[in-house]
């Protein structure tokens, strides 16, 4: 009876995948997340203090961010083909879209690299592949950019060094983000300015409308910069697990950079630690795996060096800064290579042969 009833379930949720316009559901628990983070061009304030010497980067405290969440971090380079998209996206859980300050229109930058990125997580999730998105800031304004087919779609915002309260949308506990989230958590977020905003641009409801995308986003909260134009602060898609914040909850946690006007008190870090929890826990939702230890090992952020950019005035404390050729390291010696096999196979016999030694020596 118990095999039927599964069965019957099993159909349900097939049927449900392939209903025109559904959500997608998972229904896995992942105890081993890997995101990816998608690299970027080099910015013009960190281009001038590092003239000619890398390419792309990725600010450390998303990697904190990330990991503080339970995960742990691929990057994701820019500048390459679709399938090489469509093979790392089999190996890792989810993909972060990192604030930064680049444009959209850049050739074979971060935006292309994040459109391949985007079309395949679409088909993924039509298919009833849980696979989640999230966007910070820039990242945020590029979700809806994408939905928008590329076009440019945003408004100019003044809203830099702005802590704010979230404002948030009447019916906002229905959406999946703060659906479960603490009461002590939200009363958080909507009394005290504790989300920082850095942006030029913004994204509005009306530019949702403008370019047609309104049915696509959910708008949990917004809210006004100095001069008080209205902006969208939180989203999420209607139909797939993707999510944006226009404020950056990582420099919460991570960034101490003075006179930026980032709050470091202890209610602001348990705020911003819900949203790196509530996107490392849909990540859980996908089970996607590199093939052995040794290609997740060969991936993994660890094997690249944070340099600590703050020291020269920059706005992040550290960054990992990539050069024009790099790529993931290929270890013949790791623990699933047959040449490491051999060798430790190799060792035990020396081992065994010097304690032979000792013992004739001993006894002989």
């Amino acid at each position: 009876m118990k095999i039927i009833i599964s069965l019957i379930v099993l159909i349900i949720c097939s049927l449900n995948r392939q209903s025109e316009g559904a959500t997608v559901v998972a229904t896995v628990e992942n105890e081993n997340p890997i995101i990816g983070i998608l690299t970027q061009e080099m910015s013009y304030a960190l281009e001038n203090r590092y003239p000619g010497m890398y390419k792309s980067f990725i600010a450390a405290s998303y990697v904190k961010f990330v990991e503080g969440g339970g995960a742990r971090v691929v990057p994701i380079w820019i500048d390459k083909p679709r399938d090489y998209y469509e093979d790392i996206m089999m190996k890792i859980n989810g993909v972060l879209f990192p604030g930064g300050a680049t444009w959209f229109n850049v050739t074979n930058g971060y935006s292309e690299a994040a459109a391949h990125i985007y079309a395949i997580a679409t088909e993924l999730n039509d298919q009833g592949d849980y696979f989640p998105l999230w966007g910070t800031c820039l990242g945020f304004e590029l979700l809806t950019y994408l939905s928008a087919d590329g076009r440019e779609h945003r408004a100019h915002c003044s809203s830099q060094k702005q802590p704010l309260p979230l404002d948030f949308k009447p019916d906002y506990r229905t959406s999946k983000m703060f659906a479960k989230t603490p009461e002590t958590i939200l009363d958080i977020l909507t009394r005290q300015p504790v989300t920082p905003n850095f942006h030029q641009f913004c994204v509005t409801e009306q530019n949702l409308t403008d370019y047609g995308i309104a049915d696509e986003w959910r708008v949990m909260s917004d809210n006004e910069d100095w001069n008080g134009f209205t902006f969208i602060s939180t989203i999420e898609h209607t139909k797939y697990p993707y999510y944006g914040v226009q404020f950056h909850p990582e420099k919460n946690l991570y960034e101490w950079i003075y006179n930026n006007n980032i709050s470091h008190t202890p209610e602001a870090i348990l705020a911003a630690q819900y949203f790196a929890q509530f996107f490392v826990d849909e990540t859980r939702r996908s089970d996607h795996r590199f093939v052995n230890h040794s290609d997740e090992n060969n991936h993994m952020i660890y094997n690249y060096e944070a340099t600590f950019t703050g020291m020269l005035g920059s706005s992040y404390e550290q960054c990992y800064l990539f050069d024009e050729d790099v790529d993931y390291v290929t270890f013949k010696d790791s623990p699933d290579s047959p040449g490491a096999a051999v060798a430790l196979a190799f060792y035990k016999v020396l081992m065994f042969l010097g304690i032979l030694h000792v013992l004739i020596q001993v006894f002989g």
